[in-house]
């Protein structure tokens, strides 16, 4: 009995990024935006919607915006209007969040993107600017009561709203981590997931592959890490994809992840524009934005990190893989840079900052501006220069360059503190080949029967024996010439 053609399903899924912008004061006011204050310090009347205050645009927010928005291929919208997105939650003391819809900043930008070395293209809706909400605080074992922090109101949020073009977890993965970069390279945020400054919104929707139409969109609130979005997408793309075929019915709305138990859930019905209340802000004028003034910030914005890596493959022989690490982070990228300026050949330099530093950023859940906080460029161009003059071998650079991190200490100090130097002088180490061979006969007439990994074990005892200070490639050519003499 044949079986029954199932269909394919496609899915779509578009990303909202909320970033917070590194701005020194929030956007409607001069209240500070430094992290770490005292709760409820760094607030005014304007702030905390108090009523008779008056909103007054940071110019900073609207520059630090442009820069993304033409770094996205963005039209820039002029003039640009704020409304008021009305709805009641507790950490939003207006009943409102000054925001843009109709006259967004940017509108119809594009991102080229790669994923699994396929390229594809994310048309980005629009660039928009708004103001972020309080922080509410609920004390652990007290589901009565939520505390309310409004330091974070008023905090310049820039939205990067996309088309729903992605159409796999591998996309989306790119695409946020793109995104995410970006800002980094413009420095316009400081993008720290772990401290909320970089929040996501999924939507996921699911048709028959060929389908004129789009499925039922559902939209996945509240995700703060790479990690939430893909393990959010991937199970809303399973869990529709599950339903259609038993024709069991989706609904759309609003849900929620759970990250511990790994499902989504139901939070609400799907707002629309009209349950917002959208009009337009009467406090702010129109906001008018010349040629000449999208010129000058076109011409300072920076070299991209899509463009960084092309000139990192061509320039210095990087692998495409290689340079796409790098390139990840500003941080790294620059001291790549900065040490083959000073001398390091890049494919050594390269090689030590994607070993610790990243594992370190992975365990530690932290960038690599903090991982590399101690380093220097020159650090890392004698490193490299020390493993090619055979100073210190590649296992001791690991743990020197580990040193570094921890204190910024020179590397040559510390190779002397640890007693790493390696030694490179043949008759340094005859004694030791001799003593070696001496003490190991078996080994030495199993090589000479053709047992090639009898000389790796006796190149091991020799390492062993000087504590991994022996040139191995020194050590094994001595072993050879006296092992066939």
């Amino acid at each position: 009995m044949l079986e029954a053609h199932l269909p394919t399903y496609l899915p779509s899924i578009g990303l909202e990024v909320h970033a917070e912008l590194s701005t020194r004061t929030k956007v409607f006011c001069g209240c500070s935006t430094e992290v770490g204050a005292p709760p409820n310090t760094q607030v005014c009347p304007v702030c905390l919607g108090f009523p008779g205050a008056l909103p007054m645009l940071n110019r900073q927010v609207v520059e630090y915006a442009l820069r993304m928005a033409l770094a996205l291929n963005c039209e820039i919208t002029s003039p640009g209007l704020f409304e008021r997105k009305g709805y009641y939650y507790p950490d939003l003391p207006k009943n409102f969040q000054i925001s843009q819809k109709r006259a967004p900043l940017g509108r119809n930008g594009r991102l080229d993107l790669l994923a699994n070395g396929d390229a594809f293209r994310v048309r980005i809706s629009d660039v928009h600017m708004e103001e972020d909400a309080a922080k509410l605080i609920h004390p652990e074992g007290d589901p009565e009561h939520s505390l309310v922090d409004f330091n974070r109101g008023g905090i310049p949020l820039l939205e990067i709203v996309s088309e729903p073009d992605l159409h796999s977890v591998s996309q989306v993965e790119a695409y946020m981590s793109e995104v995410h970069t970006i800002l980094r390279y413009l420095d316009i945020s400081q993008a720290r997931m772990e401290m909320g400054q970089v929040r996501f919104e999924a939507s996921v929707s699911v048709a028959p592959e060929g389908a004129t139409e789009l499925g039922t969109r559902v939209e996945i609130k509240n995700l703060n890490s790479f990690r939430a979005v893909t393990g959010a997408v991937a199970y809303e793309i399973d869990r529709q994809t599950k339903a259609l075929p038993r024709g069991e019915p989706l609904r759309q709305e609003t849900r929620l992840w759970d990250a511990e138990r790994g499902v989504t859930e139901p939070m609400r019905s799907k707002e629309t524009a009209m349950d917002y209340r959208y009009f337009p802000e009467p406090d702010l004028a129109p906001l008018v934005i010349d040629a000449a003034w999208i010129a000058r910030v076109k011409a300072q914005l920076p070299e991209l990190p899509s463009q960084r890596r092309s000139r990192l493959v061509q320039e210095y022989g990087l692998s495409e893989y290689d340079a796409g690490v790098l390139t990840s982070d500003k941080v790294l990228a620059d001291c790549l840079e900065g040490a083959v300026a000073d001398g390091a050949d890049a494919k050594t330099a390269a090689n030590l900052l994607m070993g610790e530093p990243l594992r370190r950023s992975r365990e530690r859940n932290e960038p690599p501006d903090l991982i590399l906080r101690h380093v220097q460029p020159q650090h890392i161009s004698w490193i490299s220069r020390a493993i090619h003059t055979a100073e210190i071998s590649g296992t001791a650079a690991k743990s020197v360059f580990a040193r570094v991190m921890d204190t910024g200490e020179s590397p040559a100090k510390v190779v002397e503190e640890l007693g790493l130097k390696q030694i490179s002088d043949a008759s340094a180490l005859v004694a030791t080949v001799e003593e070696i061979i001496a003490e190991h006969q078996d080994a030495v007439e199993n090589y000479r029967k053709g047992n090639e990994n009898s000389l790796k074990f006796l190149v091991g005892q020799v390492m062993r024996k000087s504590r991994g200070r022996a040139n191995p490639q020194l050590v094994n050519r001595l072993l050879e010439e006296r092992l066939r003499s």
